[in-house]
């Protein structure tokens, strides 16, 4: 992803006299609370000031009392005032842009994450076509399904889309398919099909951070969990790289223990089933 993880916010926005208008409304600290989280998202998502979900899907209204966890009419007033005060612009096409932008912001800082971002996704394209190289037949009839799609940066990512016939969505107790079949495939056979252009860079890069049997494995509890959201599949990823899990042999070894100490958790709460030589503890009270 390229995410940016900062932006810049000056030591006397408060001075501004927009800021002191706004203060002073019955809803002044909602609506800069709103400002500020538009600030940050805009610096996250890294597309030029606008707040977009994805490159061509821009945020409405509804979409943004969800992501910021405020009241759809708090927000809705929010984005009248900001935009009365021309602290936002909405353009043609209904996007949300921060005013003045590249004007505040580091934009050489941003461009740079940009850059990196291409970087990574040509070095994909060779590890792809490697592959075609090192498995003619599979390989490369993965390779020729692959299609480009624009990321919310505006860089083109390769991403493979086409179905895989072999896998079916009921098949997620099946055992791991071969390493030409592709993650996003997978997650989309196993898990849901319908993926923004966000998710499939989110996931493509899930390769650099993880090995590839790992990634099926949390896409298949993912399946099994009737989870649909890729921070499901991601959160047991980040678990099992916080214990140190490289391996599938090691995370189902950490289940077993996770399992046996349960196990014996249970038993320990539960006195019927301690034993002592002529039976449980009950039956020998009885005698």
């Amino acid at each position: 992803m390229a995410e940016i993880t900062w932006i810049k916010l000056k030591t006397d926005m408060f001075d501004d006299e927009k800021i002191k208008i706004i203060e002073r409304m019955p809803e002044g600290d909602g609506i800069l609370v709103v400002w500020v989280k538009l600030l940050a998202y805009a610096g996250k998502v890294n597309c030029s000031g606008y707040i977009m979900i994805a490159e061509d899907i821009p945020m409405n209204i509804e979409e943004m009392a969800i992501i910021f966890n405020r009241p759809l009419e708090k927000v809705r007033y929010a984005i009248q005032v900001l935009q009365r005060y021309r602290m936002i612009e909405v353009d043609e096409n209904e996007r949300i842009c921060i005013s003045n932008w590249e004007k505040h912001q580091n934009i050489d800082g941003m461009e740079k994450v940009r850059l990196q971002t291409a970087e990574r996704n040509r070095k994909y394209r060779e590890r792809k076509k490697q592959q075609a190289l090192q498995a003619p037949n599979d390989a490369s009839q993965e390779l020729a399904s692959d299609v480009s799609v624009t990321s919310r940066d505006g860089i083109e990512v390769e991403v493979d889309i086409e179905e895989d016939k072999e896998l079916k969505r009921s098949s997620t107790t099946a055992t791991k398919p071969s390493p030409p079949v592709s993650i996003i495939t997978f997650f989309q056979e196993n898990v849901r099909f319908n993926l923004s252009p966000f998710e499939l860079e989110t996931i493509i890069h899930w390769e650099n951070e993880y090995s590839y049997e790992l990634i099926i494995e949390a896409m298949k509890r993912t399946a099994l969990a009737n989870a649909t959201a890729l921070r499901y599949t991601e959160g047991i990823l980040i678990d099992w790289q916080k214990k140190r899990l490289t391996t599938l042999a090691e995370v189902e070894r950490d289940d077993a223990a996770f399992n046996q100490k349960k196990g014996a958790k249970r038993n320990e709460s539960n006195p019927r089933s301690r034993q002592s030589p002529g039976g449980t503890e009950q039956d020998n009270y009885s005698l």
